[in-house]
């Protein structure tokens, strides 16, 4: 988890905004309260323990509701990159998957997590490519910009449509219970404005946006350096440009540069291992996932351990069994 580095320079509600712990804290004691039982039979001290580990290391999101992984930037940001771990082998083989397999995938994670946000991380990627299919690293970098920064792309959305039309912002467009509805109609509407709206104005109003914003959004250096490039600009082909940004992505931190998004290899370590130890126990399917689900059982309590044990059993088969432990909090 990401600290920043003047944080004993700021006040005790700075800081609690910033690192969310009270979040996390009300989270903790709910799961207690509601699994007090299973908790304490291993001690309350090393439930607390546990559960704040969890979130230092990121794997807290697993298996947890929608609701529950995008409300911080931490959880966000864990939820990316766990999903890279998890799913980084599809890339490595090459694999064109359809929409409705990322969404399959997304919800072995999270189980509601909404098909809209593929949707719309199709989108982005779409509009160059005549195809109903991605490869990995197209989607990854986009659904990145999708999910990370949801409420500035939504904003976003709204301020360019309102310049296609003729207007001109001149107050920052707060998000409203329609902006998911607005971001699906410029799709829509997309192919009739390809060439976009004037990138200066389009980068005033962004600026005048993100100087009142009370959420993330990608850093004004990169969002100048993108628009500055063109003298139009249309809004995938905005946020296409804000995917494949080095720096935006380095800011993230939740995924490696393109060059390295296929390069784990602890993973592959791991892996080697599983299948090594396949080749020496040629036993039959049947055993082995008896012995998975014994061992499954004796590790500690937890409010989703059935749920936990299917899918990790999933994962297992691909070889992505890294930091599961902890996550069950």
């Amino acid at each position: 988890m990401k600290m920043n580095t003047d944080r004993f320079s700021l006040t005790v509600d700075e800081y609690l905004a910033e690192t969310n712990v009270l979040f996390y804290l009300n989270d903790a004691v709910t799961q207690l309260l509601e699994h007090k039982e299973e908790y304490t039979q291993f001690g309350v001290v090393r439930y607390f323990a546990e559960y704040f580990t969890s979130v230092k290391n990121g794997n807290h999101v697993l298996f947890r509701e929608f609701s529950y992984i995008k409300a911080t930037p931490h959880n966000r940001e864990s939820f990316i990159h766990i999903f890279w771990k998890c799913f980084r082998q599809i890339g490595k083989n090459g694999d064109l998957l359809a929409m409705s397999e990322y969404s399959s995938l997304l919800q072995l994670l999270c189980p509601d997590f909404p098909t809209e946000m593929v949707q719309n991380t199709a989108r982005i990627v779409l509009i160059d490519d005549a195809t109903d299919c991605l490869s990995f690293s197209d989607f990854i970098y986009s659904f990145q910009i999708q999910f990370y920064y949801k409420e500035f792309v939504e904003s976003v959305s709204v301020i360019y449509q309102d310049l296609l039309s003729g207007k001109n912002p001149n107050t920052v467009i707060v998000p409203t219970s329609t902006s998911v509805e607005q971001l699906s109609g410029a799709a829509n509407e997309e192919p009739d404005a390809q060439e976009g709206v004037d990138s200066s104005i389009f980068c005033e109003c962004i600026e005048g946006l993100c100087e009142r914003f009370k959420h993330k959004f990608p850093s004004i250096v990169a969002i100048k350096e993108i628009l500055e490039s063109s003298q139009r600009v249309s809004f995938y082909s905005f946020l296409m440009t804000l995917a494949k940004h080095e720096g935006v992505n380095q800011d993230i931190s939740a995924l490696p540069n393109k060059s390295d998004l296929l390069i784990d290899p602890e993973m592959d370590q791991e892996l080697e291992r599983l299948i090594a130890q396949v080749a020496i126990s040629p036993t039959s399917n049947n055993s082995s996932s008896s012995a998975a689900g014994q061992k499954e059982t004796s590790k500690k309590a937890s409010p989703r351990k059935s749920l936990h044990q299917r899918k990790r059993i999933e994962m297992e088969s691909d070889g992505s069994t890294e930091e599961t432990d902890s996550s069950e909090n």
